[in-house]
């Protein structure tokens, strides 16, 4: 990341390691805290004013507690200028590792930091409309952008805005990577904050699901990965030469 000039990035999707959940090749002793804290001011630094960080991160279970380090790398961040622009909440439909001591953890913090105010807003509109087509005269409470204004009127748009917690599968691991980002949750986080032909980066790219994504959305993208055997995984499905 040092290799990279100041303010040239206009997204950064990405989800570091969580604390010591997974085994990456052995290379665990290469993260924790003063790797993470760099990290994130090396972010900040790259990232373009109006530029947006999605941050993908969950925490570890010890001693029955959590470790808090999602929180820890977020107030992190706002100490090197990030705005925390929203909490989102990516929720998986079952646990992968079901523990019968609390609650299924099927969920994951999405944080999304911003440099000054986001510059690019291509929030997705899915949420279908029981009543769309309706014209009423009532003033609504929704948003300005979920509806379209008529002579005192009100037309239901077919769809509203999609909530901060998205429902997003797993998906089915097509390599060795021990935890493959889901295309569709990267998909709509680079339509989301970016447009075509804007410079993207995964400073953890394991096996380039982003890179993927990006290449198939028109956008540049910049990966950076530790493990020689990921990084030659994430080339060859970037490059279109493996599922």
């Amino acid at each position: 990341m040092l290799e990279i000039p100041c303010a040239s990035i206009n997204l950064t999707v990405t989800s570091p390691p969580y604390d010591n959940l997974r085994s990456y090749n052995g290379n665990n002793d290469q993260w924790g805290e003063h790797v993470w804290k760099q990290v994130l001011e090396e972010l900040y630094r790259v990232t373009k004013e109006g530029g947006v960080v999605v941050w993908v991160v969950g925490d570890a279970t010890i001693k029955g507690s959590e470790t808090g380090t999602s929180f820890k790398q977020a107030l992190h961040a706002l100490d090197c200028g990030f705005r925390l622009y929203d909490t989102m909440i990516w929720r998986k439909p079952s646990p992968q590792a079901p523990t019968e001591s609390r609650y299924y953890d099927v969920f994951e913090y999405m944080f999304v930091f911003s440099k000054g105010k986001p510059s690019t807003l291509n929030l997705l509109a899915d949420r279908p409309n029981k009543s769309a087509g309706s014209v009423s005269s009532k003033e609504s409470r929704s948003c300005k952008e979920d509806r379209r204004l008529l002579p005192g009127k009100r037309t239901v748009p077919t769809h509203s805005r999609r909530f901060n917690v998205w429902d997003v599968s797993r998906g089915r691991s097509l390599t060795s990577h021990p935890a493959v980002f889901p295309e569709a949750l990267a998909n709509d986080h680079v339509i989301s904050w970016s447009n075509e032909g804007d410079v993207v980066l995964d400073p953890f790219m394991g096996s380039g699901t982003t890179g993927v994504v990006c290449k198939r959305l028109g956008r540049s993208f910049i990966g950076i990965e530790l493990d020689k055997h990921y990084f030659d995984i994430a080339a060859k499905r970037i490059e279109g030469t493996l599922s």
